[in-house]
């Protein structure tokens, strides 16, 4: 995978690299090569890097601010606590959550994660026509998904393609 060396060790020391990804200053532990931007959202921008030490390519999102409301923090940290657990091949796992540079001003999260070649957003707005098959297969993946959270006693509540 994409994980970072094991920190359990509190002599490693890290080297940082500054990136702008879409306007927005990246500091990264130099094992990180930014290989190009995949986006922003509501809640961040993301990168696509390669992991030098595994090898691995890999998303990191950019989470700014991330303690400017405790609503905000709450959200973040429930969604990294479940997506730490859940295993299933429909839900996207998260890898690593990266420390900091300066904890004294801890301000962003930095969460690395399984890369997608694509989501079902960028699917449609392709405009391309999608056999019955297509989407029966997309839904079967949606609902599989949904079943695993379910189980897990979680009610997702933002869905969207």
């Amino acid at each position: 995978g994409g994980e970072a060396p094991d920190r359990q060790d509190s002599n490693i020391e890290f080297t940082w690299k500054k990136y702008s990804i879409c306007g927005t200053l990246f500091d990264l532990p130099s094992y990180y090569q930014v290989l190009k931007p995949i986006g922003q959202g509501a809640y961040g921008v993301v990168c696509c890097a390669k992991n030098e030490i595994t090898g691995a390519t890999v998303a990191i999102k950019k989470i700014s601010n991330v303690f400017a409301h405790v609503l905000n923090a709450k959200r973040t940290l429930r969604e990294a606590q479940l997506l730490r657990i859940m295993k299933h091949e429909n839900i996207i796992s998260i890898l690593d959550i990266l420390p900091p540079v300066n904890m004294s001003v801890f301000e962003d999260v930095y969460v690395v994660s399984e890369l997608m070649d694509t989501d079902l957003h960028q699917i449609i707005q392709t405009g391309q026509h999608l056999s019955q098959d297509h989407v029966q297969y997309f839904m079967y993946q949606i609902l599989c998904g949904i079943k695993y959270i379910h189980g897990c006693n979680v009610v997702h509540r933002d869905l969207k393609p």
